[in-house]
C-alpha cells in the first residue's frame, strides 16, 4: 500500500517530537508543469513553527519530474531519498546548524536544501557503509 502524501510521520530528536512529510510542488499554467520542486516539511508536535526544506530542479540537480521516484533528489555526484527518516534527521541537523530555527515561531521558515545536500549525502553514505561493515545503527 502506498504512503499517503498528506499524512505526517513522526521523528523524535532528543526530547522533541517532529512531524514531517515530503511533497512535490510545481506551477502549471496552460502548458506543462514548471518549477518542479521537492519539499520536506517539518514541524514540532508541540510547537507552532514550520520548516520547509526545498529542493528545486535545475542544471545538475534532479527532482521527481518523471525520472525519479517521489522523494528522490539527486546531483551529479550523490542521491538522497527524502522518504527515509535518516535522511530527514540529517537534513534537520544540518538545517539547524546552518540556519537555526525557532520551533515555536508561527512564521514558516523556508530554506534551500541544496546547500545542505553535500554534507547530508556524505553523512548518509558513511552511515550506510558502517552498516554494511556490520555496524548496528540503521542509516534510515
Amino acid at each position: 500500500m502506498a504512503r499517503s502524501e498528506k499524512k505526517s510521520r513522526r521523528l523524535v530528536v532528543d526530547d522533541t517530537t517532529f512531524l514531517w512529510k515530503v511533497g512535490h510542488r510545481h506551477e502549471r499554467d496552460d502548458g506543462p508543469a514548471r518549477n518542479c520542486r521537492e519539499v520536506l516539511t517539518l514541524r514540532p508536535l508541540d510547537g507552532r513553527g514550520r520548516l520547509e526544506i526545498v529542493f528545486r530542479g535545475g542544471p545538475g540537480r534532479m527532482v521527481p519530474d518523471g525520472w525519479l521516484h517521489s522523494g528522490g533528489v539527486e546531483s551529479a555526484d550523490a542521491y538522497l531519498n527524502l522518504n527515509k527518516p535518516g535522511s530527514v534527521r540529517a537534513l534537520l541537523d544540518e538545517a539547524l546548524a546552518a540556519h537555526g530555527w525557532d520551533t515555536d515561531d508561527a512564521v514558516p521558515r523556508t530554506i534551500d536544501g541544496w546547500p545542505l545536500f553535500d554534507a547530508v549525502s556524505a553523512r548518509r553514505t558513511e552511515a550506510e557503509a558502517e552498516l554494511a561493515q556490520g555496524g548496528t545503527d540503521r542509516p534510515d
